[in-house]
């Protein structure tokens, strides 16, 4: 099964394009230049838009405005394709290449997004013994996080970007574009009041 998959939720989007076990291509780029990607994807793999079987898309927690462009893209192409969505957190898919793996991924306001989901100050991150803090939080927030205790991988760790191919291998209850909902875990700030 074609699956396209791709997370526009952090500072870099990733998007691959799997059949089965098997990775057809992956690109790392941001989140306005996803639907080029997805064109590069299909045409480096000779397939067409239409031998796409299902989509998984990152849900977040992240940007705001960059996890609603994906999903609204999951959405769009489902229903162009007439295929089946599959949401996924984009922390599970940090996790997912290693179970020493604990996703920290930048919330702005000096926060991040940790699994719960929950945004805590960087300071409150509390991994599991052994786990290696990885995402675009643990690289900003170093200092903070070994202050605490906490073990970063290496700046240059691939581990920081989410990877695409995880989300098409942990996807899973394919259904209608609908049901594939961002996760926020805090007010937007278009909804918070003002002062």
């Amino acid at each position: 099964m074609l699956v396209l998959a791709f997370d526009t939720a952090t500072d870099t989007a990733c998007s691959a394009l799997v059949d089965g076990d098997e990775v057809l291509g992956e690109r790392v780029s941001i989140a306005r230049t996803v639907l080029e990607d997805v064109d590069a994807l299909l045409r480096q793999a000779s397939a067409r838009p239409e031998d796409i079987a299902a989509i998984a898309v990152g849900t977040g927690p992240g940007s705001f405005t960059s996890t609603r462009m994906g999903i609204a893209l999951a959405r769009g192409l489902s229903v162009a394709l007439d295929v089946p969505v599959a949401g996924v957190s984009t922390l599970d898919a940090l996790a997912a290449p290693d179970t020493s793996l604990y996703p920290v991924i930048d919330a702005r306001r000096g926060e991040v997004f940790v699994p719960g989901p929950r945004v805590v100050g960087p300071e409150d991150v509390r991994p599991p013994d052994g786990a290696v803090c990885v995402g675009g939080g643990a690289v900003r927030y170093r200092a903070e996080l070994e202050r605490s205790g906490a073990r970063v991988a290496a700046d240059d760790s691939p581990f920081h970007q989410p990877q695409a191919r995880f989300h098409a291998a942990l996807a899973t209850g394919f259904g209608p574009p609908e049901l594939v909902e961002p996760v926020y875990v805090r007010v937007p700030d278009v909804d918070r009041p003002r002062a």
